[in-house]
C-alpha cells in the first residue's frame, strides 16, 4: 500500500483523499445523474466500487430495502473472487473471518451395508495450483459491506440510497441525460445510518424522478429494469428439488467442518461448513418433482427437509439446534437475451445495462452466482468511468455485452452439467468416482479462471502470444512471486494491480536489457507513445497506465541507478520517486519460465479488471501505440 505521496497521512491509509463529486456529496438524490444503479447485490455494488474511483462521475445505487443486507443467500466464494478482492484492498481481511475449503471429501454407499455411507475419496481444493488464493465461504452480506466500504473510502464516496424502489424508465434518446428513471419512496423507509438518503421533499409512496445517462440493472431474476427494456430470461427448470438450510447443529458425522459431496440410496447432499467454525450449509435432494403440482414442492416444511438430511446421513445423525435461514427451489437454468437495450434504443448505443441474476441464474451449487455476478460489475464499472470521463469512445461499452454473454452462457452450461451430476442416483452412475473425477477434471471453471474474452478493441489477436504462452490473451493476469528491487521484498507481481481504474503494462527486460531501455525511453517520450498521448494535462506519469519492469537477473544484480526513469517516476505534489516499479525473477521460482516469457523481451497489457489485452515485442514499441489507438481518447 502507498500513502505520504501527497503528505504525511495519520489516519487509515485506506481512506483516500475526497476528489471531485467526492468534495460536497449530496444527501438528496440529484435531478440529473451520470449512472444509476438500480440494486445494491454484488454485481451493482461492485460496479459502484469501481465507479467511485472517477471522482467525476456522479454514480447513485439505489436500493429498496431500508438498510443493508442482513442475510444473504450466496456465500461460496471462488479464488477469482479472492483475486478480486485483493484489488480492492480487503482479501486478507476477509480471509481471516471466512471458511476456507482446503479439501472435499466424497461419501458414497457402503458396497457392504448400502443403507449407510462411507467415505469414498477425499480431494485436495485446487491439486493443480490453479490460483495462491483460497477458496472460501462467507455470506454474501459480508463482501457487500466491504465493496460498499470502499466505495465510502474512494474518491469519489460512493454509498447506497436505501428505500427507493425502480418504477420504469423511459429511453428518450435526446439531450446530456436521455434516460428518464421513476422511482418511488418505499413505505417503511429508517432513514438512518450509513448510506440511507432520502430526495428533497420525497414521502413514503411518493414518486420521484431523475434523468441519467445511464442505468445499470442489477435488482435481481426477477428485474424490474429487464422488464423495463423489453428483455426476458429464457431456459428451463429441472424436475428436481433441493432444500437448503443454514443450520446450528450438534452431529455425529465425521466431517461436519469440511466440505462434502454425499449420495446415498436416500438421496444427496451438498454439505458446505460456514464461517464461525459452527454453522454450515446444507443442500438436501429431494428428488423428482411433478410438473403438473404447481411448483407444490416448494412449501415442503422445513422438518421435512431435516429428515430427509438424516435418511441420507444413516448412519450418522444431525440434530438441528437452530435454522438462520432455509429455503426450497427446483433449479433453473436462465439466460437474458439481453445483456443492453442497444437493439431497442434510439440512437442504436447501448444506455441501459444488465448484470447478475438480471441476465443469467443457475444452481447454487455449484458456488457460482455472486462471483460471476461480482464479474459483470467490475467489467461494466471501469468501462463506465472511462466514457464518463472521455478516456474512451462510447463504443466500448458495447464490449460489456459481448464479452459477459458468453461467459454467462458457458457458466449455464456448466451449471446444467454439474447440477445433473448431483440429482444422480448412485445405480446410475457409470463408475463409483464419476462425481470426483469430474470435480477435479473441470477444477478451473468453477475457481473463475475458464473465462476468456476473444479480440475486440480492448482484446489483441494473439498475433505474439508465442513470446508469453503462460498469460493467455483474453484471460486473467495469473500471478507470480517477484522480488521489488527496491526493499528485496518477495511479492506477487499481480497483487499490486489495483481496482483504481489504470491500465498495467508489464515489461519484461531482455538480457542485458538494452530493449527493455530503448523500449522505456519511446514510451516516456516518443510523440506516438500512449503515455504522452493518453495521459491527462498536469497528472503524474502513471495516472492512466502503471508500467512495471521485471528483470531476468537476482534482485542484486538490478543497478536502480541505471533503470529508466519510466520504471521510477515522481509521484504526488513532491515529485517523490515510486519504488514499487521495479522487480526481480526469483530463481527458485523464476516468472520468466513459469510462464514462458521470452528473454529477448515482451510487454504485457492488462486491462483494469486484470485480464491480459496483448502481447508485444519490446523491439517493436509502435505496436503498442497502435493498440490503444481507438480505444483511448487523446487528452484534451
Amino acid at each position: 500500500m502507498q500513502f505520504h505521496h501527497h503528505g504525511y497521512v495519520s489516519t487509515d491509509p485506506r481512506i483516500q483523499p475526497a476528489a471531485g463529486v467526492g468534495l460536497d456529496r449530496p444527501q438528496e438524490l440529484p435531478a440529473e445523474i451520470d449512472v444509476l444503479i438500480v440494486g445494491s447485490g454484488p454485481a451493482g455494488i461492485v460496479a459502484a466500487a469501481q465507479l467511485a474511483q472517477f471522482p467525476n462521475v456522479v454514480t447513485r445505487v439505489v436500493e429498496r430495502r431500508d438498510g443493508r443486507l442482513v442475510l444473504g443467500q450466496a456465500d461460496g466464494i471462488q479464488a477469482r473472487s479472492v483475486e478480486t478482492f485483493q484489488a480492492f484492498g480487503f482479501a486478507r481481511r476477509i480471509i481471516e473471518e471466512a471458511y476456507q475449503i482446503t479439501e472435499t471429501d466424497f461419501w458414497s454407499p457402503d458396497p457392504e451395508r448400502p443403507e449407510n455411507i462411507v467415505r469414498s475419496a477425499i480431494t485436495p481444493d485446487d491439486p493443480k495450483g490453479i490460483s495462491e488464493f483460497p477458496h472460501l465461504i462467507v455470506n454474501q452480506a459480508r463482501v457487500i459491506d466491504y465493496f460498499a466500504e470502499f466505495a465510502r473510502n474512494a474518491p469519489a464516496r460512493g454509498d447506497v440510497d436505501y428505500g427507493y424502489e425502480f418504477v420504469g424508465l423511459e429511453v428518450l434518446g435526446e439531450g446530456e441525460y436521455p434516460v428518464e428513471v421513476t422511482l418511488r419512496r418505499v413505505a417503511g423507509y429508517a432513514g438512518a445510518g450509513i448510506g440511507t438518503a432520502r430526495a428533497a421533499g420525497a414521502e413514503d409512496g411518493e414518486s420521484v424522478v431523475v434523468r441519467a445517462k445511464y442505468v445499470v440493472g442489477a435488482d435481481g431474476a426477477r428485474s424490474a429494469v429487464r422488464r423495463a427494456i423489453g428483455g426476458s430470461l429464457a431456459g428451463s427448470t429441472s424436475l428436481h428439488a433441493w432444500g437448503v438450510m443454514d443450520v446450528l447443529a450438534v452431529t455425529d458425522f465425521p466431517d461436519y467442518r469440511k466440505k462434502c459431496i454425499i449420495h446415498s440410496e436416500a438421496g444427496s447432499i451438498l454439505h458446505i461448513p460456514r464461517e464461525g467454525n459452527h454453522l454450515a450449509r446444507i443442500y438436501v435432494d429431494l428428488g423428482e418433482t411433478d410438473e403438473q403440482d404447481g411448483g407444490r414442492v416448494r412449501d415442503t416444511p422445513l422438518e421435512e427437509v431435516i429428515a430427509r438430511a438424516n435418511a441420507i446421513l444413516h448412519p450418522y445423525t444431525l440434530d438441528v439446534r437452530d435454522v438462520p435461514w432455509h429455503s426450497v427451489y427446483e433449479v433453473a437454468h436462465r439466460l437474458t437475451d439481453r445483456f443492453d437495450d442497444a437493439a431497442t434504443s434510439p440512437d442504436g448505443k447501448p444506455r441501459v445495462f444488465l448484470m447478475g441474476d438480471a441476465c443469467h441464474t443457475h444452481s447454487a451449487k455449484a458456488g457460482q452466482g455472486m462471483n460471476v455476478s461480482m464479474q459483470d460489475g467490475w467489467n461494466l464499472g471501469w468501462k463506465l468511468g472511462y466514457v464518463l470521463e472521455g478516456r474512451s469512445p462510447e463504443s466500448l461499452l458495447r464490449t460489456y455485452s459481448d464479452e459477459r454473454w458468453v461467459t454467462s452462457k458457458n457458466l449455464i452450461d456448466f451449471d446444467h452439467e454439474w447440477s445433473t451430476l448431483m440429482a444422480k442416483k448412485p445405480e446410475e452412475f457409470d463408475s463409483p468416482g464419476e462425481v470426483e473425477e469430474f470435480y477435479v477434471r473441470t477444477a478451473e471453471f468453477p475457481a473463475g479462471f475458464m473465462t476468456e474474452y476473444t479480440a475486440s478493441m480492448l482484446t489483441s489477436d494473439g498475433a505474439h502470444q508465442e513470446l508469453a504462452s503462460g498469460f493467455p490473451i483474453g484471460k486473467r493476469f495469473k500471478s507470480v512471486r517477484t522480488t521489488r528491487v527496491a526493499d528485496a521484498v518477495e511479492v506477487h507481481l499481480g497483487h499490486h494491480h489495483r481496482a483504481d481504474g489504470r491500465f498495467r503494462i508489464y515489461a519484461f527486460a531482455d538480457a542485458g536489457g538494452e530493449r527493455l531501455e530503448r523500449w522505456a525511453a519511446w514510451l516516456a517520450e516518443g510523440p506516438a507513445s500512449p503515455v504522452a498521448r493518453f495521459t491527462p494535462h498536469g497528472a503524474d506519469l502513471d495516472a492512466l497506465f502503471d508500467v512495471k519492469a521485471v528483470y531476468p537477473e537476482h534482485h542484486h544484480e538490478v543497478d536502480l541507478a541505471r533503470v529508466p526513469r519510466l520504471f521510477l517516476p515522481a509521484s504526488g505534489p513532491f515529485g517523490l520517486t515510486d519504488y514499487e516499479k521495479v522487480y526481480a525473477a526469483l530463481p527458485e521460482e523464476d516468472i520468466f519460465e513459469l510462464r514462458g516469457v521470452s528473454r529477448a523481451g515482451v510487454a504485457i497489457v492488462v486491462r483494469p479488471d486484470h485480464y491480459v489485452s496483448a502481447i508485444l515485442p519490446l523491439d517493436r514499441p509502435e505496436l503498442l501505440g497502435e493498440f490503444f489507438e481507438g480505444l483511448l481518447l487523446p487528452r484534451g
